[in-house]
């Protein structure tokens, strides 16, 4: 039954809009008697998330995501899309693996996510810190850069000047 249900599923999200078949209330009725109601195959879900097969396979295999398998394909629920999507907000915030995965482990085991949270406060500090650092490097490259384009550009209007 979840075999069919998954191989539907995927077939689906393989074909065009237009082609889709209609979803009937016995299929809503079935799906939800079986548990398994938004699962997603592995295609579907890196649309999704605009990432690669690839992506989502790199973190289950770090241990991030663990989605079911139904022989050997992967499906995904709800839980395991909303993961991804804090991993990927994690990695464009410019976290590390190591501190998602903390992040991560805190959801599980903190019912009333306030450890979470403080965790994150302290976790988006320090990243603000790090950036700030950061700029001001950048602005004192930039600055000693744009001196050495004054002076070249200083030395080469002197040459060309007519004596």
């Amino acid at each position: 039954m979840i075999y069919l249900y998954v191989k539907k599923k995927l077939m689906q999200a393989a074909l065009p809009d237009p082609v889709r078949p209609v979803r009937t209330r016995r299929d809503t009725d079935m799906n939800e008697a079986s548990g398994q109601s938004g699962l997603k195959g592995i295609q579907e879900v890196a649309a999704q998330l605009g990432v690669t097969h690839r992506t989502l396979r790199f973190y289950e295999e770090q241990g991030l995501i663990e989605p079911q398998r139904i022989g050997a394909t992967r499906v995904y629920s709800r839980r395991e899309i909303g993961r991804m999507q804090l991993i990927l907000r994690g990695k464009r915030l410019g976290f590390s693996i190591r501190e998602i995965r903390e992040f991560l482990d805190l959801y599980d085991t903190d019912p009333d996510r306030s450890e979470q949270t403080a965790r994150l406060l302290r976790m988006a500090r320090e990243r603000l810190a790090d950036l700030e650092q950061q700029r001001l490097a950048l602005d004192e490259t930039m600055d000693e850069l744009r001196q050495i384009e004054q002076d070249c550009t200083a030395k080469l209007a002197a040459r060309s000047a007519p004596k």
